[in-house]
C-alpha cells in the first residue's frame, strides 16, 4: 500500500468544511442584501449587495476548489485501498461537476462510489442516506433559486426556503466529507 492510501486528507477536509460553512453564511447575507436592493434600490444598497456578493463569490470559489481537491485526493486514496472497486477516473471525478445536466446526477454517484471504496466498513444505508439528503438539499436549493425565484422575485418566502436549503446542503456536505474522510485510514496529512 502506498503512502497516499495511508494518509487520509484530513486537514484538507477541515479546510473544505470551514470554507463551505463560511460560503453558506455569506450566501445568506448576500441574499438579504440583494433582496434589500431589489425592494429599495439606492446607491448604498447597490454597493452593499455588490460587496457582499463579491465576498460570497470568493468564499464559494474557495470552497469549490477545496472540495474538489479533497474529493480527488479521497478518490485516489480509496482507489489505492480498493483497486478492484468501481472508482471514477480522476478527470471524471472533477469534470462531471461542470457538465450541464450531467452535474445534476453523476456527482452524487461519484461521492457514493468513493465512500464505498474507502473502506469495507462503509455503512451502506447511513452513508447512502447522508449523501442522498445532501444531494436532495443541494438540487432543491438550485431549483428554488432558478425556477421559483424567477416566478416570485424578491419574495421573502422564496429567500427563506432557498437559504434554508443552502445551509442544510452545506451542513450535510460537511458531514459527508467527515464520513468519507473518517473511512480513509491513516494519519492526518
Amino acid at each position: 500500500m502506498r503512502d497516499t492510501a495511508r494518509r487520509a486528507p484530513r486537514i484538507l477536509a477541515r479546510c473544505a468544511q470551514v470554507a463551505l460553512a463560511a460560503a453558506a453564511v455569506a450566501d445568506a447575507f448576500r441574499a438579504v442584501a440583494v433582496r434589500d436592493h431589489y425592494l429599495h434600490p439606492t446607491v448604498a444598497s447597490l454597493h452593499r449587495s455588490g460587496s457582499v456578493s463579491m465576498i460570497f463569490f470568493d468564499l464559494m470559489t474557495l470552497a469549490i476548489v477545496l472540495f474538489l481537491v479533497w474529493l480527488a485526493r479521497s478518490r485516489s486514496a480509496a482507489q489505492e485501498l480498493s483497486p478492484e472497486a468501481s472508482v471514477p477516473s480522476r478527470g471524471w471525478t472533477i469534470g462531471a461537476w461542470f457538465i450541464p445536466v450531467v452535474n445534476l446526477f453523476v456527482p452524487r454517484r461519484l461521492v457514493l462510489d468513493i465512500g464505498r471504496a474507502s473502506t469495507s466498513q462503509w455503512e451502506q444505508k447511513r452513508g447512502t442516506t447522508l449523501v442522498n439528503l445532501w444531494w436532495a438539499a443541494w438540487v432543491a436549493h438550485a431549483v428554488v433559486l432558478v425556477v421559483v425565484g424567477r416566478m416570485a422575485p424578491g419574495s421573502m418566502a422564496v429567500l427563506v426556503v432557498a437559504e434554508a436549503l443552502m445551509l442544510a446542503a452545506a451542513v450535510l456536505l460537511g458531514l459527508v466529507i467527515e464520513r468519507v474522510t473518517a473511512a480513509l485510514p491513516g494519519r492526518p496529512s
